[in-house]
């Protein structure tokens, strides 16, 4: 246990984590194995939150909802704007294509998107990330300029320049929400309004989800 807090564990854990899983899965081999590595290095996060940084996955005391939710419509306001505008002009077919045809896949893949994906996703790289790497760094603008450079290096296999720089600027959007409310929560809903947004925009495609 003494040896997990290590400096040079805790280094060579995010090296691999971080760094070489992600670079890793832009390889062609199989889904499968990819899928086993995934599994296991979540369930690993799980244990040394759990049990080594004795992390207790509650509801954080004392949060300002009417705050959160009020800068959160502002920032996505800011992206409604800027991405429908984008689809419009640079991919115009796909505008609210989903929504429109099929409103009810529309629905269900939301459901999934933010259960299934963005909450382990906040685990990983918001409630791990911050609970076990703080330590490591002095300079704190440092630590959340790297946690939105490995959050981006996890979307590599979706080898699309747009994707990295989206997940790269939302990923300083939700370290600075992570850093300043220490919700899991609250940064997982950020994290699936504006995903589902992207969706339902019709920037889906790029980022996975089946049209």
């Amino acid at each position: 246990m003494v040896m997990m807090h290590s400096t040079a564990y805790k280094l060579s854990e995010f090296f691999i984590i971080f760094i070489l899983v992600p670079v890793s899965f832009v390889l062609d081999f199989s889904i499968w194995i990819k899928l086993t590595v995934s599994i296991i290095g979540f369930l690993y996060i799980i244990y040394v939150l759990l049990k080594i940084e004795n992390k207790r996955l509650k509801l954080a005391k004392h949060i300002n909802w009417n705050i959160f939710f009020k800068n959160t419509m502002l920032k996505l306001l800011v992206i409604v704007i800027i991405t429908v505008a984008f689809v419009f002009f640079f991919d115009k077919a796909n505008l609210f294509k989903v929504l429109i045809n099929k409103p009810l896949k529309w629905v269900v893949l939301l459901f999934i998107y933010s259960i299934f994906s963005v909450y382990p996703q906040e685990l990983i790289f918001r409630t791990f990330y911050f609970s076990r790497y703080d330590s490591l760094f002095q300079n704190k603008k440092v630590f959340l300029f790297i946690n939105a450079v490995v959050f981006s290096l996890a979307h590599l296999f979706f080898r699309n320049a747009l994707v990295i720089i989206l997940t790269f600027l939302g990923g300083l959007l939700f370290a600075f929400t992570y850093k300043k409310t220490k919700s899991t929560l609250l940064v997982t809903i950020e994290h699936a309004i504006y995903g589902c947004w992207l969706f339902t925009v019709g920037m889906g495609d790029m980022l996975g989800f089946p049209s």
